[in-house]
């Protein structure tokens, strides 16, 4: 496991995780399937060794490339939102920005396939070995540009954008099925919005989730 445990010593420890469960319970996540999962999943496996002992701190951490891992806090929210209330649990999600891959690994347990596409090569590649590594096998990885999705695995029941672009990219919506959630945060940086967007026929209803900070979702791939 590439040197490192998934279990964890000293500040990765179990102690260590269950501060971070215990402050997400106090910022308001009551869900918990999705706590437990939060619990489960070896955060400080997804960052430098160097930035080990910060990975249950509930912050954005850096992983190269000018992109972070996302506040756990962020990403059991993001989750929630996409996931709670629905019935039978969504069998195609896509995922923009897959990053280091740690919202996949929260996200995997709870639909059947996750479709991610990530624009920067030596990350997707970080995050298939991860993955693998982890044994989460229910998710295809693609190295390519988000702002277009994965038309040809839609239409998704839920879709969750981990970048920030102005509003919401239009074909993003068109690959969304009919009921499905879109989860995005949307503004320019530092006023941002997450939004939930639900496609009800041809209309998308928005609602204002909470402000965050994200990167920029950017357009094209890079290598």
């Amino acid at each position: 496991m590439n040197g490192r445990e998934q279990n964890g010593i000293g500040m990765t420890s179990a102690r260590t995780r269950e501060r971070l469960i215990d402050r997400l319970k106090a910022e308001g996540i009551k869900n918990t399937v999705v706590l437990e999962r939060m619990r489960a999943v070896p955060r400080h496996l997804f960052v430098d060794e160097a930035l080990a002992s910060r990975a249950y701190e509930d912050t954005a951490l850096p992983i190269g490339f000018g992109q972070t891992i996302s506040q756990p806090y962020i990403v059991a929210a993001m989750t929630v939102a996409l996931i709670e209330g629905v019935s039978p649990r969504p069998t195609r999600v896509l995922e923009i920005g897959t990053g280091c891959g740690y919202q996949t690994a929260v996200l995997a347990p709870f639909v059947q396939h996750i479709y991610s596409v990530e624009r920067i090569q030596p990350l997707l590649q970080r995050a298939r070995s991860m993955l693998a590594e982890l044994k989460i096998s229910n998710v295809s990885l693609r190295h390519g540009d988000g702002w277009h999705g994965w038309r040809a695995q839609g239409p998704f029941q839920g879709i969750l954008v981990a970048a920030a672009p102005e509003d919401v990219p239009p074909e993003l919506c068109e690959q969304l099925d009919e009921g499905g959630r879109l989860i995005i945060p949307i503004g320019a940086r530092g006023r941002q919005t997450l939004l939930r967007v639900t496609r009800i026929g041809e209309e998308f209803q928005r609602e204002e989730l909470l402000p965050v900070s994200f990167v920029p979702l950017v357009a094209g791939t890079a290598t």
